[in-house]
């Protein structure tokens, strides 16, 4: 079963370039590339933009959502982690990896329900990660991701997907921490900054029964406006 994930730090619909609010460029990069399911960064749900992993499921047209704000701005606004699916969504978590005294951090886990051409279904783990802007708070944080429930106490053989924002400047903490894990990722790409792209920030893993098959950088006109990420997509098989 061929399904597509992209992952995307909307930068809370804010342009990278020209600092506009607008929410509609970022769901016509995320239409563009027609995923199955979506992992974003930087959603905000407090005033004055309420509700934006709500307004964007609605143009998007994803009817499965699940949506955990937990980092302030200093305006008192919050943003957090979305993730949305045209597979129904059975059961989420939120995993809390802040490390203090640093800014409030997590990762959405959403267990996704889909249903294979044999007409069974298989569960596919799909972890949103968002991690800090200090090398040391992001080798903790993914740590405590690995150590942590329910993370800890998945089957070998589960169907897992962790991608998001790991603000990995370095590029070691896939070969350094999810590698030993067990995880195959996406080659390193740039996705930072979306105008110019020099940093890959942005990742995807996999593990378990489950195959990458191509990857790819969201490089449309419009994603160079729509945040200050490009978006990574990667077409993968579910066994």
């Amino acid at each position: 079963m061929r399904i597509r994930l992209l992952t995307y730090n909307i930068h809370k619909g804010v342009g990278g370039i020209d600092r506009r609010y607008d929410l509609d460029r970022v769901a016509r990069v995320v239409t563009h590339y027609s995923p199955d399911a979506v992992l974003l960064q930087e959603v905000l749900d407090s005033a004055p933009h309420s509700g934006q992993a709500r307004d964007l499921a609605a143009l998007l047209g994803y009817r499965h959502t699940a949506y955990v704000p937990h980092t302030k701005r200093w305006s008192g606004t919050q943003y957090g982690n979305a993730i949305f699916s045209r597979y129904p969504i059975a059961e989420t978590d939120h995993i809390d990896l802040t490390v203090p005294p640093k800014k409030r951090r997590g990762a959405l886990h959403a267990r996704i329900r889909v249903r294979l051409p044999s007409g069974r279904s298989r569960t596919l783990h799909v972890f949103n990660l968002h991690l800090g802007l200090s090398g040391i708070e992001r080798k903790i944080q993914l740590r405590r991701f690995i150590e942590k429930s329910p993370f800890a106490h998945l089957h070998s053989r589960a169907a897992i997907v962790v991608g998001g924002d790991f603000n990995d400047v370095w590029g070691t903490l896939g070969k350094n921490l999810l590698s030993p894990a067990g995880f195959l990722g996406t080659p390193r790409l740039p996705t930072f900054p979306a105008f110019a792209p020099l940093r890959a920030l942005d990742s995807l893993y996999i593990r378990g029964d489950i195959r990458m098959i191509q990857d790819q950088r969201g490089g449309i006109d419009i994603a160079r406006a729509a945040s200050d990420h490009l978006p990574l997509i990667a077409d993968m098989e579910l066994e």
